[in-house]
């Protein structure tokens, strides 16, 4: 018997790691001689640097970089030599839990320090990068992170603009790099806003980053300015691009300005670790995350695994810390049961804990493993 487990983390809990062997515990008790394969697993968002650096047996390397304020901050991002490849989260050098929320100033923030990023990592040695966005600070189109590489932004006296959002109609003349021409950027992006307009990055996404009704029309005025801008000196289309919109307008700077491709960021991960290649040889595949939940279906690890799992047609089932009361629509997306662990009532305190969390994955798996062992 072969099976595949992908378990997200349970967040503020367990990691995806310990969560994968709690369940390889669990079946090994009864499928003693079972061939059981984890994948450490991310959807693209928090957690995606350390899951796929133990995944890949990468290095997590810190750096010094300009905070979403201008305030030097500490960010690490995964280094794997062998692929040449780099994993950044931009919410590492520019995300919302660095400020305090009377610190949000999305007039201010700069994504600066992601170029600083990219450029420690192409220093190392990195060619290949994967990006996970999300989490932001910040609503400045992305053009903090590309003038730390090196692109210009100029206003009409050719001087550098400043950093922020605010500044972004102040752009007159914009002067390209030939830097990083050698590198692939993909891209984990998981929303389909474009860069501005009332579905865009201001409207949608800049409220939580502290942005006040009379902000948003100059905010957004200042990333339409940046689009036209580009379009018309550079003949780059970045305003039309869904996802453009994501981490406040980073998606449409990779992805016009560093040819990055922007994708689903489960599929991306699955693809990375070569999980198909694994599942297509499968009896099982296990998967969950802290909460399942209608909104799982929305780009999360399990539905990843599910999708997966269903083009080899195999059984995959879920297990999850909680089930909300539409947690089981997910039977319609492909997961053919789902699986609480809790077994008494308990405050959520206690339900969180470390050790019953884990102690609680490995007993459902074992009863998971011996429900499959009976032979009617």
């Amino acid at each position: 018997m072969k099976v595949i487990v992908g378990m997200d983390s349970f967040k503020g809990s367990l990691s995806s790691v310990k969560a994968n062997m709690a369940v390889k515990r669990g079946f090994q008790k009864i499928y003693h001689d079972a061939d059981i394969v984890t994948f450490a697993m991310a959807d693209g968002g928090e957690g995606t640097t350390e899951t796929l650096v133990d995944g890949m047996k990468g290095d997590l390397i810190e750096t010094t970089v300009l905070g979403p304020l201008k305030k030097e901050v500490t960010a690490s991002y995964g280094y794997i030599e062998s692929d040449e490849l780099a994993i950044i989260e931009v919410a590492s050098a520019c995300g919302l839990t660095l400020l305090k929320n009377e610190e949000l100033n999305p007039l201010k923030a700069t994504s600066y320090g992601v170029g600083q990023m990219i450029q420690h990592a192409y220093k190392q040695g990195a060619r290949k990068f994967i990006i996970g966005l999300g989490g932001s600070a910040t609503n400045d189109g992305g053009v903090g992170m590309l003038q730390a590489l090196g692109f210009k932004f100029l206003d009409k006296n050719h001087k550098e603009i400043e950093l922020g959002g605010d500044y972004l109609r102040d752009i007159a003349e914009i002067e390209p790099t030939q830097k990083f021409k050698d590198c692939h950027f993909r891209v984990a992006c998981d929303v389909t806003n474009q860069l501005y307009g009332k579905n865009g990055a201001t409207y949608v996404f800049g409220p939580q980053k502290g942005v006040t009704k009379d902000q948003l029309e100059p905010l957004d005025e200042g990333l339409k300015h940046f689009a036209q801008k580009t379009e018309s000196l550079l003949d780059i289309d970045i305003d039309s691009i869904e996802g453009g919109g994501a981490a406040g307008g980073l998606g449409a700077a990779f992805y016009g300005y560093l040819n990055g491709e922007l994708e689903s960021g489960i599929s991306l991960i699955l693809d990375v670790l070569k999980v198909e290649g694994a599942v297509k040889e499968a009896n099982l595949v296990v998967t969950g995350e802290g909460q399942l939940d209608a909104q799982t279906s929305m780009g999360k690890v399990p539905a990843g695994m599910a999708k997966l799992a269903k083009k080899h047609d195999l059984p995959i089932v879920a297990i999850a810390g909680a089930l909300t009361d539409d947690a089981y629509s997910l039977n319609e997306y492909g997961i053919d049961a789902l699986f609480s662990i809790q077994d008494r009532p308990r405050d959520i305190e206690a339900a969180m804990d470390n050790d019953v969390t884990e102690d609680g994955i490995e007993k459902l798996a074992e009863q998971i493993a011996r429900t499959l062992h009976i032979n009617l």
